[in-house]
């Protein structure tokens, strides 16, 4: 990741492995960069059957590749628009039919473009929760079946710290935020009986390519206050994202579920 090496402390983590993860089947969605691509990697690194979803083909095939050299498995592509419900629901179906019913979902699309209050219309409000939230639940209903049928599984959902925090500029995207806590929960509650658990993640301010770039545009003070709204001052980074959701797919957190877990290095 082409970042400020400068504004990162960098840390070589020597990560868990978890067993019960090898050879499993796992989706993952908006895999082709950040938090995505280091997810897919995570998983690929584990062992696991990957596939993911991207909108770009041209960045969904080069992270393929990336992952493959960095980990020697390559994960599976489906290019699709998660904002078309049917587009999603065929991906899903041609990555299951090549690596097999998904024991684990990483429902990790999403966009936090920022617009003006007054510029809010309701087709874009609409295409927005179509982006962040709507999609959540229609890839968990196709994999559900499947994962049932397998022996069950584990869901978690991308959550974020930015609705916590009354964030400006973005309501459209607290507000979905939000709404995939309260998803969490009540699909946890409906697909218990079924020996699938359901969690999700609220990351904070995670240091990726585009919001490192964003961050240039805007202003370059943006590093130095997440900093001093952290507890610990480090920059978030994607793969500590990847690992808790590593951890939350694997057997060891096997009663873990209906939970949001904060990552955030302690802002809230």
């Amino acid at each position: 990741m082409s970042v400020h090496p400068e504004l990162i402390s960098r840390v070589t983590v020597d990560g868990a492995r978890y067993p019960s993860l090898r050879g499993k089947p796992v989706l993952v969605t908006g895999g082709g960069s950040g938090i995505g691509a280091s997810i897919v990697e995570h998983f690929a690194d584990q062992g696991c059957r990957v596939g993911f979803i991207e909108l770009n083909g041209a960045v969904a095939q080069e992270t393929a590749a990336a992952v493959e050299r960095r980990t020697g498995n390559r994960p599976v592509v489906a290019v699709a628009d998660m904002r078309d419900i049917e587009a999603v629901r065929s991906a899903v179906a041609r990555l299951s039919e090549e690596l097999g019913a998904f024991r684990v979902l990483v429902n990790n699309a999403g966009n936090d473009d920022r617009k003006p209050l007054e510029e809010v219309t309701p087709d874009y409000w609409d295409e927005r929760l179509a982006t962040n939230l709507r999609h959540q639940f229609f890839t968990a209903q196709a994999v559900i079946g499947g994962m049932a049928a397998s022996g069950g599984g584990s869901i978690v959902n991308m959550g974020s710290i930015s609705w916590m925090r009354g964030a400006a500029g973005l309501i459209f995207y607290t507000t979905a935020k939000s709404a995939v806590m309260g998803m969490t929960k009540s699909l946890a509650r409906e697909v218990g009986d079924r020996s699938i658990r359901v969690n999700s993640i609220a990351p904070g301010w995670v240091l990726t390519e585009r919001q490192v770039e964003r961050a240039k545009l805007a202003y370059q003070g943006k590093f130095s206050e997440y900093l001093e709204a952290q507890c610990l001052k480090e920059h978030l980074l994607p793969p500590d994202i990847a690992r808790l959701a590593l951890w939350l797919a694997a057997d060891d957190s096997r009663l873990v579920t209906a939970q949001t877990f904060i990552v955030d290095g302690g802002v809230v």
